[in-house]
């Protein structure tokens, strides 16, 4: 398959403090000069390869089609493969530690998939510890310039050979839903995988008070469209941009105030509702 200069969204958990972000943009641009990169973020807690994924899943909706270059790769050097994916969407390139898999589900999963084994399709290094450079970004640059097929990267791999990303589903039980907290954001707020349909199922709607369970905390607050329902420094559950149950604090910070961090379990029912401790 050939194309025209494909765009590349690019996630990282590299940070902005070290040269890493700007060496893998530097390749990208001398193997695919015509590609714009779009730096999807490279604040990911290192290693967060869930945290990663999930950001791409909330991502990928709003990237133009092309390559997705994702390097959170705490097996760097390890046995783990490389992959690179095709699916209607474009093309995923990473390490085959599930970061890839949530956001190609997200998309209409892979057509196809490869290990990445090419040497042809790789920069020499003396050392294995920085794929993002050596390995990830020539293949997401051959990718994005047409200059390679996916098949030309390595060889073809089975759906049994690609390692999953099993994200945990919220539970429901006695009136109330029990989920989890997946990602505090910069501004504290904090995303859960509980969506509005199942708070639905159990008898809850907007403008309904929410009891809020966080270990042995329980909370009154409300389900509201808007930071600006609430006054300052006033708890509220909305539903965020990315249509997920979001717990936040109007000008606060909802993992501060409620001592929410990402992986913490957390109940929301009705006022009604009472809790077995």
């Amino acid at each position: 398959m050939t194309q025209d200069s494909l765009p590349i969204s690019f996630l990282s958990d590299f940070g902005l403090a070290d040269e890493f972000v700007g060496v893998v943009h530097g390749v990208l641009a001398k193997l695919a000069p015509g590609s714009r990169v779009i730096d999807v973020g490279h604040g990911t807690p290192r290693g967060d390869v869930r945290a990663a994924a999930l950001a791409m899943t909330r991502a990928i909706q709003y990237l133009p089609e092309g390559v997705a270059l994702v390097v959170v790769d705490p097996g760097v050097g390890s046995e783990r493969k490389a992959l690179a994916l095709q699916a209607e969407w474009g093309f995923f390139v990473g390490p085959d530690n599930g970061v890839l898999s949530p956001a190609v589900a997200m998309v209409g999963g892979a057509r196809v998939m490869v290990s990445i084994e090419n040497p042809e399709a790789r920069i020499p290094s003396p050392g294995e510890t920085f794929h993002g450079r050596d390995l990830f970004a020539p293949a997401a640059a051959l990718l994005a310039s047409g200059e390679a097929s996916i098949r030309d990267l390595g060889p073809e791999l089975g759906p049994g050979e690609v390692q999953p990303l099993l994200l945990p589903l919220p539970e429901t039980k006695d009136a109330s839903v029990t989920g989890e907290a997946w990602w505090v954001d910069g501004f504290g707020n904090v995303q859960t995988n509980i969506g509005p349909d199942d708070l639905a199922a159990v008898g809850l709607a907007p403008g309904a008070m929410l009891t809020l369970r966080v270990g042995a905390s329980v909370h009154s607050i409300p389900w509201a469209s808007s930071y600006s329902d609430v006054e300052p420094g006033e708890p509220l559950v909305h539903v965020d941009s990315a249509g997920l149950m979001a717990i936040a604090v109007r000008d606060g910070s909802a993992d501060q105030v409620l001592n929410l961090s990402s992986g913490v379990s957390v109940t929301l029912a009705g006022t009604g509702v009472r809790e077995a401790g």
